[in-house]
């Protein structure tokens, strides 16, 4: 059953009192979510894979070429939802990137110019002392 429009604004009214009061234990909720879904999805993402490979084999029995191609394009679409659910993080440790921005410092502005200049600037950096990458 649906929230009524009053329940999802006092729904959103106490998320955002949660986060504002205590960010860490918000972002921690919400990563969780975040973790769970993306654990069904990988889970969904391997059935669909053996299930493709179970396809595939029926259609190999039966010499049913289209049944054969159906298995094998089930077999791929679920490998690349499980591949893509696993990467995005299948624990609560991660959070969603927006939770958690990413980054080891400061960036470094790409160069635009060609192949010998960039080279010449990664050969000054080494000379000043800075580390290449």
């Amino acid at each position: 059953m649906p929230l009524s429009d009053e329940e999802a604004r006092l729904l959103h009214q106490l998320e955002q009192s949660l986060a504002a009061e205590d960010p860490d234990f918000a972002s921690t909720l919400r990563g969780s979510a975040y973790a769970a879904r993306n654990r069904r999805l990988a889970i969904l993402g391997v059935v669909g894979l053996l299930a493709g490979i179970g396809v595939l084999f029926a259609g190999a029995v039966t010499q049913l070429t289209i049944v054969g191609v159906a298995g094998f394009v089930l077999m791929l679409g679920s490998a690349y939802l499980a591949v893509t659910a696993w990467r995005k993080g299948i624990t609560s440790e991660g959070g969603p990137p927006s939770a958690a921005p990413r980054g080891d410092g400061p960036k470094r502005p790409k160069s635009s110019g060609s192949f010998v200049d960039r080279m010449e600037e990664r050969w000054q950096r080494r000379q000043d002392g800075d580390s290449p990458l």
